[in-house]
């Protein structure tokens, strides 16, 4: 039988071995001479002006490094497949493994936060006495706060991306088992030991995703970044899920509080703006029977537990581009950078007041607005039910936003933010909750959210457009001066009046933009380039792409 002819292809020939066709398997032949070709790639054969078939000349390649160079300056037409074994692709890593992979990150981290935000969101109300809850939650930011600067690097260099996150989900389990011993002790080394973990399992997720994204978009020949924006969007699309889940969790859960532990004898407790979480209270809206508290606390550690099974055992392991340039020590360089970057910059400087109003608003929400006005005077179990409007509308606007504001423009939502929150804080300070004013309760939640949603996809952005070259050392900052605003927010939070709480917020929501006005101001100032463009960024370039 006479064999096929080979299809015309790209081959590469060595000194070791002779070349080898990208289309076709086997050794492409000698020259007609016998010899072995001059190591190089053989082009495809061309026609000539009378319709004969000619071979052209090799392209010649030193060393086996520079093949991918010359295969890239050939046109498209040249080569129509690559081998298996080419370095572009990874064999290992097709298209339905890699859906796989981005499914099981976020299950785990759905599973992961339903426990954990839930129980954060209870802690005040659930272990308010000697400030137990608030104490932890303070440690939690604490530990993040030192964590961010010294570990993600180091602990994802020693023991891989995808080990870092189940060992460090280890943290909120050990969180969620320390709440059926709700002593201060315990509950802040606890805090303590999840805030430390935290910042590493983030930072591992975080590369894990966009690694993914980068396989993806090598076999679809696809942009990186829409692909790795469209992969971050479905993890996030289930992460915010976890509100609904886990606070509905411990609605139905604490609902079950037996009607004689609903009453006691005594004065009306003192709720809304007036309230002091350190004053002794006779409220048994944050009494719960002991046995209801261990079941939710079961059903929390279970959903933690169920997280790490879920990424130790499905995640498949992966090799970063990066990894031989990690760092396997212990570095302040970050830390360093950090500072740097805080002293030398004008416009961090006037960032810090709206960055830390992002940890203070937060902390409000999940610590005083959950105590004084909810568990206070509509009992603990409602606390979820309205967290879920919260969530809810958190998440939707956060989607929403971020592409609209391509056309209105971020000013008009750092604007809107302001107002509404502002609005809501002047409020707080005359409202006095009771069970007459369900609904409202609702309403503020769903506003807060929305105020919530802006602030967080806004600032974010923000800080992407204007500190490009030097994307690392601002988003530390953007971590330090957030988590030292849960954390000044968690400290006080037992020993003063809410409606001092409401002043302190206030006043850095006013500062903060403020701020935000003046480096608007300057970012206008700034000298155009040559071209007509911007001498940095553009503020809207980064904001629509959030």
């Amino acid at each position: 039988m006479d064999k096929e002819p080979d299809e015309p292809g790209i081959a590469i020939a060595t000194d070791d071995a002779p070349a080898e066709s990208t289309r076709t398997e086997g050794a492409v032949p000698a020259t007609d001479s016998g010899q072995v070709a001059t190591p190089g790639l053989l082009l495809p054969p061309i026609d000539d002006d009378d319709g004969h078939s000619v071979d052209q000349p090799r392209l010649p390649i030193k060393d086996e490094a520079k093949t991918e160079q010359a295969v890239s300056v050939l046109p498209d037409t040249a080569v129509t497949s690559l081998p298996s074994d080419h370095p572009q692709l990874d064999p290992e890593w097709n298209e339905s493994k890699i859906f796989k992979n981005v499914f099981v990150v976020s299950a785990g981290f759905l599973f992961l936060f339903t426990a954990f935000q839930s129980m954060a969101n209870l802690q005040t109300s659930l272990n308010k006495e000697d400030g137990v809850g608030t104490y932890s939650l303070s440690a939690i930011y604490g530990g993040l706060i030192v964590s961010c600067a010294f570990l993600p690097k180091f602990v994802i260099a020693r023991v891989g991306v995808k080990w870092t996150i189940p060992i460090c989900m280890a943290g909120y389990a050990g969180y969620m088992a320390a709440n059926f011993h709700a002593v201060i002790w315990l509950m802040t080394i606890a805090g303590l030991l999840l805030g430390i973990g935290a910042a590493p399992m983030w930072s591992a997720k975080c590369a894990y995703l966009t690694q993914l994204g980068v396989k993806y978009s090598k076999l679809t020949k696809q942009s990186e970044d829409a692909v790795i924006n469209k992969f971050f969007g479905f993890f996030f699309m289930m992460f915010q899920t976890s509100q609904i889940w886990g606070n509905l969790i411990s609605s139905n859960v604490l609902e079950q509080k037996a009607a004689s532990n609903e009453t006691d004898n005594g004065p009306a407790p003192i709720c809304g703006a007036d309230f002091e979480a350190g004053a002794p209270t006779n409220n048994t809206g944050f009494k719960q029977p002991d046995e209801l508290v261990r079941n939710l606390c079961i059903i929390y550690l279970c959903c933690a537990l169920v997280a790490m099974v879920i990424v130790a055992l499905l995640l498949d392991p992966m090799t970063m581009d990066n990894e031989s340039e990690r760092d396997h020590k212990l570095s302040p360089k970050l830390l360093i950078a950090t500072a740097q970057h805080l002293i030398s910059s004008r416009t961090q400087i006037l960032l810090v007041p709206i960055t830390m109003y992002s940890g203070v608003e937060q902390a409000f929400i999940g610590a005083d607005f959950t105590q004084a006005y909810v568990s206070c005077s509509l009992g603990v179990a409602q606390v979820g039910y309205i967290f879920i409007c919260y969530g809810v509308v958190d998440a939707i606007c956060s989607f929403i936003f971020g592409r609209l504001v391509q056309y209105v423009g971020h000013t008009f939502f750092f604007v809107l933010a302001t107002l509404v929150h502002l609005g809501l804080q002047i409020n707080f300070l005359v409202w006095v909750p009771s069970d007459e004013t369900y609904v409202q309760f609702f309403v503020i939640a769903g506003f807060w959210g929305l105020g919530d949603a802006i602030i967080q996809t806004q600032l974010n952005a923000l800080y992407g457009a204007l500190f490009t070259e030097n994307t690392e050392a601002a988003f530390a900052n953007y971590r330090l001066w957030e988590s030292l605003g849960f954390l000044m927010t968690y400290l006080y939070q037992a020993h003063i009046r809410t409606k001092v709480k409401l002043y302190i917020c206030m006043y850095f929501l006013i500062a903060g933009i403020i701020g935000y006005a003046i480096v608007e101001v300057l970012e206008n100032k700034k000298p155009k380039k040559a071209d007509g463009a911007s001498a940095v960024r553009p503020l809207e370039e980064g904001v629509a792409s959030a």
